[in-house]
């Protein structure tokens, strides 16, 4: 029987906008306890340097040009973190996951880039960090996301979810992960699937002083233009690379609704990703050839009612979209749970990617330890 260990998992998405913590115990295989779940808002400061950076990051030789700006940024955020593990008071002993804020992942070029310093981290807070996950994943053929299909298999059995299942996360990027068996970890598939809220919450920040379109307002109150919708959606359709198992928002931008005015604009960006999502979704639902009924939603995209209700729209009306907090289990802190998880099995030496959810070519496991 393995050892149950406490880690605390550290996670900032593509939104930008704050860091989710999130303390757990457990044996890095077959259980895990949630003992907090707490989020950090970024400072006007940071969120402001983290956005302006990565409107300035396109590509493989921007990392190099920005590289004084890179470091700036990096040190604010690690230093951001380690205020977080000296609030939270975590005992000596407490893994920390540390995911930190990616500015680029590119699969092709081999690069998944995080904005977090583990050895400074280490520094400052005299903890075992684990960082750096997505790398090695990358070094054996695979493209270094998604990595929480795993703790999504370990959710699915802990709860007594009934399989095959599939999980939807919307987060600035959606991706799915479908469950089909409780004990072969190689049956796990994933990937990315398109847009999450990253287009919306591009255009409302560039449009307004809103960060995001809380509970689809701004849809609601726009009208969707109907023929640059048509148009979006041929194209995207023509360009996707359908062996991409991974995406960056930098794959997506929001260009194409240039002229509309905020709540138009909003409207037909929350159509085009819905219609994206669902035709993903339900072409790989097709592709598994499992008789899947049930698609549990997390991230915060979960929270916009307006594109939920698009989604099932598009969707087969015998698929039933469940918000994932109807089985008590918090669709906020689901991704950072999962760094808290994998900083164990990383420690463990155990693997963190598959074949079919990154593309490696093994099992491999992933991250890197700066031990206090």
């Amino acid at each position: 029987m393995q050892k149950k260990r406490i880690s605390l998992g550290l996670m900032s998405g593509t939104s930008g906008d704050g860091v989710d913590a999130s303390i757990i115990k457990s044996d890095g295989v077959k259980q895990y306890e949630v003992i907090k779940d707490k989020y950090f808002e970024y400072n006007s400061d940071i969120y402001r340097d983290i956005h302006n950076l990565k409107e300035k990051i396109h590509k493989i030789d921007h990392l190099q040009k920005y590289n004084n700006e890179i470091n700036d940024v990096e040190r604010k955020i690690t230093i951001f973190h380690a205020e977080i593990i000296k609030e939270l008071n975590i005992s000596g002993d407490t893994l920390v996951g540390f995911h930190g804020q990616t500015i680029y992942h590119n699969a092709v070029e081999k690069i998944s880039r995080q904005l977090g310093n583990g050895e400074l981290l280490n520094q400052l807070t005299h903890k075992n960090i684990v960082f750096n996950f997505r790398s090695n994943d990358i070094m054996n053929g695979g493209q270094g996301a998604p990595l929480t299909p795993i703790f999504h298999h370990l959710i699915s059995k802990q709860n007594n979810i009934k399989l095959p299942v599939c999980f939807l996360n919307i987060g600035g990027i959606s991706n799915i992960t479908i469950v089909k068996d409780d004990d072969n970890l190689t049956e796990l598939a994933s990937k990315d699937i398109g847009p999450g809220n990253c287009l919306i919450d591009s255009w409302v920040r560039r449009n307004s002083d809103q960060k995001f379109d809380k509970d689809g307002e701004l849809a609601t109150s726009g009208s969707t233009n109907k023929i640059i919708l048509e148009q979006a959606q041929e194209l995207y359709m023509s360009i996707h690379n359908k062996k991409k198992l991974s995406f960056d928002t930098n794959d997506f931008d929001v260009s194409f609704i240039r002229g509309l005015n905020l709540q138009d604009g909003a409207s037909t960006l929350t159509d085009f990703t819905a219609n994206i999502i669902a035709s993903e979704l339900s072409l790989s639902l097709k592709e598994s050839k499992e008789k899947i009924r049930e698609i549990l939603i997390c991230g915060g995209g979960r929270k916009n009612n307006v594109l939920l209700k698009k989604i099932s729209k598009y969707m087969s009306p015998d698929i039933d979209l469940k918000n994932i907090d109807e089985y008590k289990i918090n669709g906020d802190f689901i991704e950072s749970q999962a760094f808290a998880f994998l900083a164990i099995r990383s420690v463990l030496q155990l693997p963190i990617s598959f074949p079919n959810t990154t593309g490696c070519k093994d099992p491999c496991t992933g991250g890197q330890l700066v031990k206090s």
